[in-house]
């Protein structure tokens, strides 16, 4: 996949982010980024089981959790660093645009994965992204990603039902060209 920074993506419920560049460092490759969201919105409880990420509050309130702690806050200044494999989610807590800049380390393959899924939503018209493509993501991206807040049987029956049936009625077609899955490496956990 060739992406030209900077890369911008928005979806219909009020995000907006923007990749701004890829630096190259010792432990990976480190995404640049700069995120916009409107009061209210922001991702559900998510994880990244091969990433961390950090963010850093420019104009607005961050609301934020990690699974099974009190919901937190941060304002102007702050930062928020959120460690792979520790599920979590983020929200503007505030009523004005909640801007924030920072990174995701290594990116891997985060900038194709949150494109995909904002086009997902947009295609849908709602937070809940269009079926067969959310299959499709979560399925191959299994390592990488994962939404924590969707039912295990969902997760573990439905989704793979979904995406063998999309991958018999052509469904995929606009997804090629996608970068290969991470695996693991033998002395990584991957703690689902």
């Amino acid at each position: 996949m060739n992406i030209t920074y900077p890369h911008t993506i928005e979806n219909c419920i009020g995000e907006k982010l923007i990749f701004r560049e890829v630096r190259h460092e010792a432990d990976g490759d480190r995404v640049i980024v700069e995120n916009f969201v409107a009061p209210g919105s922001g991702p559900p409880m998510h994880v990244h089981w091969l990433q961390d990420e950090g963010l850093t509050v420019v104009n607005g309130r961050i609301g934020y959790q990690i699974q099974g702690q009190p919901e937190q806050f941060a304002g102007e200044g702050e930062t928020v660093v959120f460690r792979r494999g520790v599920p979590h989610r983020f929200w503007n807590a505030g009523r004005q645009t909640l801007q924030c800049t920072g990174w995701i380390n290594p990116a891997n393959s985060v900038v194709f994965f949150l494109s995909a899924i904002y086009a997902a939503q947009n295609k849908s018209g709602k937070a809940q992204p269009e079926t067969f493509d959310a299959a499709y993501l979560l399925t191959r991206y299994t390592t990488e990603f994962d939404m924590v807040e969707i039912p295990r049987f969902v997760r573990n029956v439905i989704i793979p039902i979904t995406y063998q049936l999309g991958r018999l009625l052509g469904k995929y077609k606009h997804f090629e060209g996608a970068p290969e899955p991470l695996r693991t490496s033998p002395g990584m956990a991957v703690l689902h």
